[in-house]
Protein backbone atom coordinates (compact mmCIF):
# COMPACT_ATOMS: atom_id res chain seq x y z
CA UNK A 1 0.00 0.00 0.00
CA UNK A 2 1.02 3.66 -0.57
CA UNK A 3 2.02 5.72 1.87
CA UNK A 4 -1.36 8.08 1.38
CA UNK A 5 -3.45 5.47 0.96
CA UNK A 6 -2.87 4.55 4.74
CA UNK A 7 -2.89 8.26 5.46
CA UNK A 8 -6.04 8.34 4.06
CA UNK A 9 -7.54 5.08 5.48
CA UNK A 10 -6.38 5.94 8.67
CA UNK A 11 -8.14 9.59 8.48
CA UNK A 12 -11.36 7.90 7.48
CA UNK A 13 -11.41 5.42 10.43
CA UNK A 14 -10.83 8.79 12.92
CA UNK A 15 -12.99 10.61 10.97
CA UNK A 16 -15.92 8.06 11.39
CA UNK A 17 -15.54 7.39 14.93
CA UNK A 18 -15.54 10.66 15.72
CA UNK A 19 -19.03 11.17 13.64
CA UNK A 20 -20.42 8.33 15.56
CA UNK A 21 -19.35 9.92 18.78
CA UNK A 22 -20.59 13.80 17.64
CA UNK A 23 -23.90 12.41 16.57
CA UNK A 24 -24.43 10.31 20.06
CA UNK A 25 -23.91 13.57 21.96
CA UNK A 26 -25.49 15.78 19.64
CA UNK A 27 -29.12 13.78 20.32
CA UNK A 28 -27.86 13.92 24.20
CA UNK A 29 -27.65 17.14 23.68
CA UNK A 30 -30.83 17.81 22.16
CA UNK A 31 -32.83 15.70 24.55
CA UNK A 32 -31.18 16.77 27.50
CA UNK A 33 -30.88 20.37 27.00
CA UNK A 34 -34.09 20.58 24.96
CA UNK A 35 -32.03 22.89 22.72
CA UNK A 36 -33.93 24.24 19.02
CA UNK A 37 -31.66 24.43 16.67
CA UNK A 38 -32.36 27.06 13.85
CA UNK A 39 -29.34 26.78 11.58
CA UNK A 40 -29.57 22.59 10.42
CA UNK A 41 -27.71 22.80 7.67
CA UNK A 42 -24.97 25.23 9.15
CA UNK A 43 -24.46 22.20 12.17
CA UNK A 44 -24.15 19.89 9.94
CA UNK A 45 -21.83 21.47 7.60
CA UNK A 46 -19.31 22.17 10.89
CA UNK A 47 -19.66 18.71 12.23
CA UNK A 48 -18.19 17.46 8.56
CA UNK A 49 -15.74 20.14 8.59
CA UNK A 50 -14.46 20.36 11.85
CA UNK A 51 -14.03 16.37 12.06
CA UNK A 52 -12.51 16.44 8.51
CA UNK A 53 -10.04 19.10 9.63
CA UNK A 54 -9.64 17.31 13.23
CA UNK A 55 -8.90 13.60 11.93
CA UNK A 56 -6.44 14.90 8.89
CA UNK A 57 -4.36 16.52 11.51
CA UNK A 58 -4.66 14.14 14.21
CA UNK A 59 -3.95 11.47 11.63
CA UNK A 60 -0.41 13.29 10.60
CA UNK A 61 0.63 13.99 14.02
CA UNK A 62 -0.36 10.32 15.47
CA UNK A 63 2.68 9.45 13.29
CA UNK A 64 5.29 12.61 14.66
CA UNK A 65 4.19 11.48 18.05
CA UNK A 66 4.40 7.51 17.43
CA UNK A 67 8.32 7.32 17.31
CA UNK A 68 8.55 8.99 20.70
CA UNK A 69 8.53 7.30 24.33
CA UNK A 70 6.74 10.07 25.44
CA UNK A 71 3.90 9.78 22.51
CA UNK A 72 0.67 9.72 24.54
CA UNK A 73 1.93 12.93 26.82
CA UNK A 74 3.26 14.73 23.19
CA UNK A 75 0.61 14.30 20.89
CA UNK A 76 -1.86 16.71 22.87
CA UNK A 77 0.93 19.08 23.16
CA UNK A 78 1.09 19.18 19.31
CA UNK A 79 -2.79 19.00 18.68
CA UNK A 80 -3.49 21.78 20.47
CA UNK A 81 -2.09 24.96 18.99
CA UNK A 82 -2.62 23.71 15.48
CA UNK A 83 -5.89 22.88 16.12
CA UNK A 84 -6.89 26.01 18.44
CA UNK A 85 -8.31 27.86 14.92
CA UNK A 86 -10.63 24.75 14.42
CA UNK A 87 -11.90 24.45 17.77
CA UNK A 88 -12.67 28.26 17.71
CA UNK A 89 -14.06 27.82 14.77
CA UNK A 90 -16.56 25.12 15.08
CA UNK A 91 -17.24 26.80 18.95
CA UNK A 92 -18.37 30.04 16.96
CA UNK A 93 -20.02 28.09 14.16
CA UNK A 94 -22.50 26.05 16.67
CA UNK A 95 -23.22 29.56 18.54
CA UNK A 96 -24.34 30.90 15.20
CA UNK A 97 -26.24 27.85 14.22
CA UNK A 98 -27.93 27.47 17.93
CA UNK A 99 -28.87 31.40 18.39
CA UNK A 100 -30.34 31.75 15.11
CA UNK A 101 -27.92 33.79 13.06
CA UNK A 102 -26.78 31.08 10.71
CA UNK A 103 -25.25 33.64 8.59
CA UNK A 104 -22.69 34.60 10.95
CA UNK A 105 -21.43 30.97 11.07
CA UNK A 106 -20.43 30.60 7.52
CA UNK A 107 -17.30 31.93 7.25
CA UNK A 108 -16.05 29.97 10.02
CA UNK A 109 -16.90 26.65 8.16
CA UNK A 110 -14.72 28.40 5.16
CA UNK A 111 -12.09 28.97 7.72
CA UNK A 112 -11.95 25.60 8.74
CA UNK A 113 -12.26 23.92 5.19
CA UNK A 114 -9.19 25.21 4.31
CA UNK A 115 -7.31 23.77 7.56
CA UNK A 116 -8.89 20.34 6.40
CA UNK A 117 -7.43 21.43 3.14
CA UNK A 118 -4.45 22.10 4.14
CA UNK A 119 -3.90 19.48 6.63
CA UNK A 120 -4.96 17.12 3.95
CA UNK A 121 -2.24 17.45 1.58
CA UNK A 122 0.35 17.98 4.31
CA UNK A 123 -0.79 14.68 5.44
CA UNK A 124 -1.06 13.14 2.49
CA UNK A 125 2.82 13.93 0.98
CA UNK A 126 4.12 14.32 3.99
CA UNK A 127 2.39 10.97 5.71
CA UNK A 128 5.61 8.42 3.63
CA UNK A 129 8.34 10.09 5.24
CA UNK A 130 7.40 10.42 8.51
CA UNK A 131 6.24 6.90 8.93
CA UNK A 132 9.64 5.44 7.13
CA UNK A 133 11.44 8.04 9.86
CA UNK A 134 9.29 6.57 12.80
Amino acid sequence: LSPSGIYLGKTLSVAVQLLVLEFLLGVGVAVLYGASITGWLLLMATVVVATAAISTAGTLFGVVAAGLRVRETLLPLLLLPVLAPVLIGATRAFEAALSGTPSEGWPWVGLMSLFAVVYAVAGIFGFGPLMEES
